[in-house]
């Protein structure tokens, strides 16, 4: 893959509802079946817990869920990473974002930060090291990390599993032309928050995740994908779509024609306006459940993956 592209071009793409490309980074949220935590807690101890990771959190909800099944002061696993012997490409520089793979992890008595990070990460390595998906970036010509990285960006920003091929045809469209990603889904990662609404003043900011300033991939991925966005990755569709959003659930509309994308936007913006009113009454009513590292797209409320979808159970690392 190149990663050395042609000066940025001047049009500014991608930003769901109001700008030009953007899907923001809704989760598809899905998770694995259980699986066992043989290398992790002595093997034959009883499992107490379960350990929830979507598809789509990101490094830092993983931490903090760790922290929280294990009722452990707030930090500690976040901290515990130096330490953790994690197998990361040399890429990753250390940094396991893209790799704590998500599933839906039994936690034995004597599960450590430690135990169930490695574990992540060798669950990562045997599901993303596969042939096919292997086979998959070379014919890319990228290597495995660049693809861990496009599928999260796939992961953040496609509305469905059905979007996650266009949304990667995009992506390398847009890299094959020189233009800047300007993905949404990357500018929040910069800023650490999930939100519809992206400034102007938000473009400028000075951050390597910003693909508004800078060509190409971000550094590191952006959340932790699953294998359906890694397949999309790296086995897109042909196509010749460089913009896309969601109007509405349902509804996302991809196309190749700047004019087009825009009366889409439009759209975008009249049904989220629309919606608004009913959507302050409805968070009146009620809590909010507790959210992945993306925003609600379009105003829709965020979905779990049904059994159909979610991952195959991850099996012990070889």
């Amino acid at each position: 893959m190149q990663k050395n592209t042609p000066p940025r071009s001047t049009i500014r793409l991608t930003r769901r509802g109001k700008l030009v490309l953007l899907v923001t980074c809704a989760v598809v949220a899905g998770t694995a079946v259980a699986v066992p935590l043989l290398h992790l807690a002595g093997g034959g101890n009883a499992t107490s817990k379960t350990l929830v990771i979507p598809e789509g959190w990101r490094a830092s909800q993983v931490y903090d869920a760790v922290d929280k099944v294990l009722a452990l002061p707030a930090g500690t696993t976040h901290k515990s990473i130096g330490k953790a012997g994690l197998k990361l490409p040399s890429d990753a520089q250390g940094n396991p974002e893209g790799y704590l793979f998500p599933a839906t992890y039994p936690v034995g008595e004597d599960a450590t930060p430690q135990s169930l990070l490695q574990y992540m990460v060798d669950t990562a390595n045997q599901r993303f090291n596969r042939a096919p998906l292997a086979a998959g970036a070379q014919r890319n010509a990228m290597n495995l990390y660049q693809a861990v990285t496009i599928a999260s960006i796939v992961q953040a920003e496609a509305a469905t599993k059905e979007d996650m091929g266009k949304v990667a045809r995009v992506v390398f469209n847009r890299m094959e032309r020189g233009m800047p990603l300007q993905m949404d889904s990357t500018l929040n990662y910069a800023l650490n928050r999930s939100t519809l609404r992206t400034s102007a003043d938000d473009t400028r900011i000075e951050s390597p995740y910003n693909s508004y300033q800078r060509m190409g991939l971000p550094p590191t991925p952006i959340d932790n994908p699953g294998e359906q966005a890694m397949h999309a990755a790296l086995n897109p569709p042909q196509g010749n779509w460089l913009y896309f959003v969601t109007v509405k659930p349902g509804d996302t509309r991809f196309t190749a024609d700047y004019a087009e994308h825009q009366r889409n936007v439009a759209e975008f913006n009249a049904h989220l306006k629309s919606s608004e009113p009913q959507q302050s009454q409805s968070r009146s009513r009620s809590q909010s459940p507790e959210r992945s590292g993306s925003p609600q797209r379009s105003g829709s409320p965020q979905q779990h993956q049904s059994p159909a979808q979610q991952s195959p159970t991850p099996q012990p690392p070889k």
